[in-house]
């Protein structure tokens, strides 16, 4: 089953951060059209978050189309994303795993590495623009 986790010093609001999570599992092919997302009371209990959020975070979902709730049965996958192939995924994994190894061995924080990878991501979106 799908768990949800929060990272308390993220600074992003933990309803947001269970929505990015949600993303997240779809893409990856963590989480298919027609998977069950844990209850409510589940994840605020889980979490020791008020149900508020996680209703809130739900509401988000199924106003982007990703999730719908069916009375009685719980939320559910609504729709499906383009998952990355799964060689590919794994050979990017193991770059990736072997760069943030290098970024923390030359002294990087994590806010820094974050920020480093924005820059790269932005400035490769500036590039294929111009």
């Amino acid at each position: 089953m799908f768990r949800f986790r929060l990272d308390g010093s993220s600074g992003v609001p933990p309803y947001l951060q269970l929505v990015h999570q949600v993303r997240q599992s779809l893409l990856l092919g963590y989480l298919r059209e027609g998977d069950r997302l844990p209850t409510v009371k589940e994840v605020a209990g889980d979490l020791a978050i008020n149900p508020n959020t996680v209703v809130k975070a739900y509401r988000q979902l199924e106003h982007e189309g990703l999730a719908g709730g069916r009375p009685g049965q719980g939320t559910f996958i609504t729709a499906t994303s383009v998952a990355v192939a799964p060689g590919a995924s794994d050979a990017l994994r193991v770059s990736l795993e072997r760069w943030l190894r290098d970024a923390e061995e030359a002294g990087l924080s994590d806010e820094a590495i974050t920020a480093l990878i924005a820059v790269v991501r932005h400035d490769l979106r500036t590039e294929a623009v111009g």
